[in-house]
């Protein structure tokens, strides 16, 4: 029965997240709404909840705070993984796509944290404030700043908005915020989901279950991702998939304020592993951002070469984090 029950909720994720993907291109292509702002921060908010719920859940009911750390690393190292094979399967359509400027400083705010995560791990930084490691709330800073960063962003509006629609923006505004909410309650049914059948076939940490968690708490942005970028709204796509890492990793400000006793900052064997390979990923994508903005002759005939490499990158990043943890 649980099978049957999560295919049914997989169904309805896909497309809840479908109809989100629809109505955030809508926005885009109807408003002066910025792609980077509406994908980085009202889609990605909505399609990490999951990671939010599971991570809390780890600190609150299941009392292993050392799980919070593999599994927002875990998620963003697959989101990358998604991202580059997105890319690398549509090279043409990323390199004449317009994307937001703001998604540099997104990608460097994912450097800064992971460097912090790598320094909070391996150091034995404990400085608190009022019992929040400063680690914590320096990611939440660094979130606040990119968010600013992105909403203030308006440099991919020179797109062409071709979409014409008979809803308002309110209307659009409504329809978003009930799929949002009919998402959230199926994308936490869904992740527990996973979990009974992970236990019940004894998966634990192994291959087939890490993959299995990635795949439950990442099937909003996989899904609404690439239904953006088949409506050609690689910006919007950009922005969903950093925004989302972006978000999960803000969820240790969460868990660490949750957190009574402990560090949320303990590294397991599979947490190190992510750590690593996922700032790996991260370099990766960021030069492939950064290789965008270049407009010199040298760059733009290298542009196919480091898209396709950087993308590779990502996606190997994760399917060695598998091999490694079998």
């Amino acid at each position: 029965m649980i099978y049957v029950f999560y295919l049914l909720l997989a169904l309805a994720v896909i497309y809840l997240s479908l109809k989100l993907s629809y109505y955030v291109d809508l926005l885009d292509k109807t408003t002066n709404l910025s792609g980077a702002f509406l994908g980085g921060v009202m889609l990605a908010a909505v399609t990490s909840i999951p990671e939010l719920f599971t991570s809390m859940s780890s600190v609150l009911i299941v009392r292993q705070p050392d799980m919070v750390m593999g599994n927002i690393l875990g998620s963003n190292t697959f989101n990358l993984a998604v991202l580059g094979l997105l890319i690398l399967f549509s090279l043409n359509k990323f390199r004449n796509s317009t994307i937001s400027s703001s998604h540099k400083t997104t990608c460097f705010a994912l450097i800064i944290i992971n460097i912090l995560l790598l320094v909070a791990a391996y150091s034995g930084l404990s400085f608190n404030i009022l019992g929040v490691n400063i680690v914590s709330i320096l990611i939440l800073v660094i979130y606040v700043i990119s968010i600013k960063t992105m909403s203030s962003s308006n440099d991919d509006q020179n797109e062409e908005n071709s979409m014409t629609t008979d809803l308002s923006t309110k209307d659009i505004m409504i329809r978003f915020l009930i799929m949002s909410i009919l998402l959230i309650i199926a994308s936490i049914a869904i992740t527990y989901a996973t979990d009974i059948i992970a236990t019940k076939l004894n998966l634990g940490v192994t291959f087939a279950g890490a993959l299995l968690l990635a795949v439950a708490t990442s099937l909003p942005e996989v899904v609404s991702s690439i239904s953006l970028v088949s409506k050609g709204n690689i910006n919007a796509t950009m922005g969903n998939i950093l925004g989302s890492n972006l978000f999960n990793l803000t969820i240790l400000f969460v868990a660490d304020l949750l957190l009574v006793n402990g560090s949320i900052f303990t590294m397991t064997a599979e947490a190190n592993n992510l750590l690593m390979l996922g700032s790996m990923a991260t370099l990766a994508i960021t030069c492939v951002v950064i290789t965008k903005f270049k407009s010199n002759n040298l760059t733009k005939k290298l542009s196919y070469s480091v898209y396709a490499l950087g993308s590779i990158v990502c996606t190997t990043s994760y399917m060695l984090f598998l091999v490694l943890n079998r």
